[in-house]
């Protein structure tokens, strides 16, 4: 038997069609959070890329830099030296209660039966300079040569920078000194971030011969004997060390290891041409001023470290 719906009033409604879900009356669930995994996938994206293009500009400065540690031949440290003695000049006992401002204390001393000459600055700053040094500048407390100057080319051996101007990128000599912003920093290591900061900072680098790092003495190629220079730093203090007799890399070394020195790089030795002042303004030459007298032309790229009065 075929079963009819029932009619409809007319203040009813039919609804036809499917099955409905029922609507519940009560409150409705929250909405599930929108998926994040296209914000995930971007920003590894964004990791992946910087990856990349960091490794392709380390590739980059690798391939500028391969060259940098070919070994450079030196105008003023050639690997066997044979110089004449230097004439050291005498110097007077003075006591350092002066109120001189800016000068250099000079102090002699042994250590291993090397006769070994300390100068200290006081009230001094230290700078690099490029090319002939003005004697008659009386600012200077102190003045050595500095990096090495190649015999093939007349560059400068080493990475070289003059007040935040990169002027050579050498890297065969480990051993570097930093003056930023009135600090100086000696140290041994390949590659130094201090290169980079001097050139951003307006400030000085230079690299020579390690000699001591962290206490322990570095042994160099150069063999033979000759006046021995370096540039120290013990218990935060920097001085400059000069040997009164003709020694070898290795015997210096060690002397400097052996009176305490932390971290010590080599200056020019030899007969090259510097001078201190002392506190009462007198000024203690060393080596050969040849240059001055016309008996002999410097380098072009001669450097010199000179401390100034502050």
């Amino acid at each position: 038997m075929i079963q009819f719906e029932k009619d409809i009033e007319d203040s009813e409604i039919r609804i036809i069609g499917h099955d409905l879900v029922p609507v519940p009356d009560g409150p409705q669930p929250p909405r599930k959070p929108r998926r994040v995994w296209r914000w995930v996938i971007g920003l590894a994206l964004l990791i992946v890329s910087a990856l990349i293009i960091d490794l392709i500009a380390d590739r980059v400065a690798s391939r500028r830099t391969q060259n940098l540690y070919i070994d450079e031949p030196s105008y003023f440290e050639p690997l066997m030296e044979s110089e004449p003695l230097v004439k050291v000049q005498q110097i007077v006992d003075h006591p350092y209660d002066s109120v001189f401002v800016g000068y250099t204390e000079i102090r002699d001393t042994m250590v291993n039966d090397i006769p070994i000459r300390i100068y200290t600055p006081h009230h001094a700053e230290m700078t690099l300079h490029l090319g002939r040094i003005n004697r008659q500048d009386t600012t200077i407390v102190y003045v050595a040569q500095a990096a090495d100057v190649r015999a093939d080319n007349g560059g400068i051996v080493g990475a070289f920078v003059l007040r935040g101007e990169p002027k050579a990128w050498g890297l065969s000599k480990k051993g570097f000194c930093a003056s930023i912003d009135g600090k100086v920093t000696i140290g041994v290591a390949d590659n130094s971030p201090l290169f980079e900061r001097a050139t951003e900072r307006g400030g000085d680098f230079f690299r020579q011969y390690p000699l001591v790092d962290r206490g322990t003495p570095i042994f160099n190629e150069p063999k033979g004997k000759a006046i021995r220079r370096a540039i120290c730093e013990r218990g935060g203090t920097i001085f400059m060390v000069e040997t009164l007799a003709k020694e070898s890399f290795y015997d210096f070394a060690q002397a400097l290891a052996d009176m305490g020195v932390y971290n010590a790089i080599y200056l020019v030795g030899s007969t090259a041409y510097g001078w201190a002042v002392d506190h009462q303004g007198i000024a203690h030459e060393f080596g050969e001023d040849d240059c001055y007298a016309g008996r002999r032309r410097m380098p072009k790229n001669t450097s010199y470290i000179v401390w100034r009065r502050k």
